[in-house]
């Protein structure tokens, strides 16, 4: 399902001396099926711009469009649209209130109405798509790992069924470990599904690992938008954003700044690990 925004703005406490615009003008297309990474430092508006996609913010001018319809008409109907367009917070305690797990899960598909055995299952095969053991179902989301909670938030999401999965820093506070086991676990099921999802994120490696394209916010506007390889070419104007590019861009340009011959659009470690066996050989 494919989502357009058209010269969206918003501005916090209009009208006011506190008057704030969080985001000015911005237009994008998003189609069907892909993973995009959004990217911005503390206060470039890539939040604001979320919380759009699902209805949680009213622009203060534009619009947003999904599935060709326009969200803020209305007559749109929000249910259908927290139904088409999940979003898991940042912080998963945000998200989980329920005495278990399991009917925190059913939390969301019940409100769509749906039948106690449709919200059970729901649930149950939500909560097997994020890999959590069954003996966690009936115990306090409360009591779980920080990296548990986070599975058990994106399975109250994926259990209304979304087409279109928002994550806002899903592995903040997590260790590496952590962080690799969510991120390959987002990144399986929008091969599996197809479906489209945007990951919020400040970490440039994990954006750089599994993202198709890559939009870069800056002072609540589009600073960049392309490919890994095409926006993390312009590190000079990300760092003056205040964000960096991976860790292998810095390895390659320095390696080139020596005089070897290199690529010079390198994102990943894997990537850059290859391109110097290949020039050292394996001796390296």
């Amino acid at each position: 399902m494919s989502i357009i925004i058209d010269h969206l703005t918003h501005e916090y406490e209009t009208g006011t001396a506190m008057a704030v615009k969080a985001i000015s003008d911005v237009s994008l297309q998003i189609p069907d099926g892909q993973f995009v990474g959004l990217i911005g430092h503390t206060g470039s508006g890539k939040s604001s711009l979320i919380q759009h996609l699902n209805g949680l913010l009213k622009p203060t001018s534009g619009t947003v469009y999904v599935g060709g319809e326009d969200i803020f008409d209305k007559d749109y109907d929000k249910k259908k649209l927290r139904s088409r367009v999940g979003l898991v917070f940042q912080y998963p305690e945000h998200q989980l209130f329920e005495a278990d797990v399991f009917t925190d899960v059913c939390f969301g598909p019940k409100n769509l109405g749906l039948e106690q055995k449709e919200v059970e299952l729901r649930a149950y095969d939500a909560l097997k798509k994020v890999g959590l053991e069954d003996d966690a179902f009936y115990v306090s989301p409360f009591d779980l790992s920080g990296g548990q909670k986070r599975r058990v938030a994106i399975a109250g999401v994926l259990a209304m069924k979304p087409e279109v999965l928002i994550l806002d820093e899903p592995t903040a506070g997590l260790d590496p470990a952590g962080r690799e086991e969510i991120l390959g676990l987002i990144a399986g099921m929008q091969k599996e599904t197809g479906m489209t999802i945007i990951l919020v994120s400040h970490s440039m490696e994990d954006v750089a690992n599994y993202v198709d394209r890559i939009i870069v916010m800056n002072k609540g506007s589009v600073m960049l938008d392309g490919s890994p390889k095409e926006v993390f070419s312009h590190v000079e104007q990300l760092e003056e954003a205040g964000l960096a590019a991976p860790e292998a861009c810095y390895i390659m340009r320095d390696l080139q700044k020596a005089g070897f011959d290199l690529p010079g659009d390198v994102t990943r470690i894997e990537e850059a690990a290859d391109a110097i066996l290949n020039v050292f050989g394996s001796g390296v």
